[in-house]
């Protein structure tokens, strides 16, 4: 693999640094730095979208000819790397990355027409209807129920660990439509208006102070049925190619490495002591950064197979199961780096938002928040069990 850059490649790397420059605000910058979920909140997030969609690169992996800006996989991975070093805000992913791709792989040209511009200009902001208090890794157990009445569908039943659903005015979820010997059959793909009458959202905080999540309630909710993407049943699939893109349709690699970056900058720093002088620091710094190197080289691999118009498929296991390993080694990491100083977390959320003097400096503000909220990275998008369970079977063939 050639990983140095032609002359056209670096003119984009010049372009996109100073597309860069001339959008992305000091107040974005800072709320990203003291962001530590892996959501921006939308008056943040959703600014950046706006400023992407005006340059022509709001969903830089759609097709063409619904808006992708097609770029090479080299233009890809310099864009994700660039914003990963500037500190840009993360977009509303489960618009660009999650229920896009599914609406343009299986909905209609009327849902397409409607949805895509909007998901575009982040006009709309959407949230992810999965799970349910009795079903999370058993997702085709679900248990809330649409019912056909005439033109409509009458939904009834919860949806939890929502994340943003008190921000979104829109969701994709999954419910049942009807009954049989395989669970699977029965699920179908529903987009769902948050403001229909009868959605009630309410909010559970996390253990690192964070408002991110939500559970939400669905009485006699009426959605028509047109707003079903594909055919009445068939929702596990379109559910499964989603979750792929989910896993597998990012660079996290670079954003990792940033994350270390951070992390190592502490340890050198006399706010911690000098912790890079503790060999078992320095080895386990060293350590995570072998890994990030190794996960880019498979996301590079995958990143080929997506411009050339495939789905990832069970390799998006590998790059989710890695990335959360990951993303939970750095965390660990900076807990460890800062000490004591851990223990002093602040309650209040944003924290970009806080009106009074924190009690511990700015640069270790997130540590101990992004640590207790990295704790769920090997759980959510589907846990590092039903990874392996995937990658055993799809890939090893056992």
């Amino acid at each position: 693999m050639d990983l140095s850059f032609n002359a056209e490649e670096r003119a984009f790397q010049d372009e996109v640094r100073g597309f860069i420059a001339k959008n992305l605000t000091e107040e974005m910058k800072r709320a990203t730095a003291l962001t530590p979920s892996v959501f921006s909140d939308p008056d943040i997030g959703m600014a950046w979208q706006r400023a992407l969609h005006r340059q022509g690169w709001g969903a830089p992996g759609w097709p063409v000819e619904y808006g992708g800006p097609a770029w090479t996989p080299a233009q890809r991975w310099i864009f994700e790397t660039e914003c990963a070093r500037a500190g840009v805000p993360n977009v509303n992913v489960m618009g660009v990355k999650m229920v896009g791709p599914v609406i343009i792989g299986f909905g209609s040209p009327e849902q397409k027409n409607f949805y895509l511009p909007r998901i575009l200009s982040g006009e709309d902001y959407w949230c992810q209807g999965y799970s349910e208090p009795g079903s999370g890794s058993d997702l085709s157990s679900l248990k809330t129920r649409a019912v056909r009445d005439g033109d409509d569908y009458i939904i009834n039943g919860t949806k939890i660990w929502t994340t943003h659903a008190h921000h979104a005015n829109r969701m994709f979820a999954l419910v049942r439509t009807s009954d049989g010997p395989r669970q699977q059959d029965g699920i179908s793909f529903i987009l769902i208006d948050m403001k229909t009458p009868g959605i009630t959202t309410r909010p559970i905080l996390t253990i690192g102070g964070d408002h991110e999540v939500n559970q939400v309630f669905f009485d006699d909710v009426r959605v028509p049925v047109t707003n079903r993407v594909g055919e009445e049943g068939k929702g596990w699939t379109y559910g499964k190619y989603l979750l792929e893109f989910e896993r597998g349709a990012g660079i996290a690699s670079a954003k990792l490495r940033e994350g270390l970056k951070a992390i190592a900058d502490l340890a050198e720093s006399d706010l911690t002591g000098r912790a890079i002088d503790s060999p078992d620091i320095a080895t386990r710094i060293s350590e995570v950064e072998v890994d990030i190197d190794a996960l880019e080289m498979t996301e590079l691999r995958v990143l080929s197979a997506l411009q050339t118009g495939q789905n990832p498929g069970a390799v998006s296991s590998i790059l989710k199961l890695r990335n959360s390993e990951i993303r939970q080694a750095v965390t660990r990491l900076g807990a460890d780096v800062i000490g004591h100083d851990a223990l002093a977390v602040e309650p209040m959320r944003p924290l970009y938002k806080l009106n009074h003097e924190p009690a511990t400096p700015e640069e270790m503000l997130t540590v101990m928040p992004e640590y207790l909220n990295g704790r769920a990275y090997t759980i959510f998008g589907g846990t590092s069990e039903i990874q392996r369970d995937i990658i055993a079977k799809m890939m090893l063939g056992i």
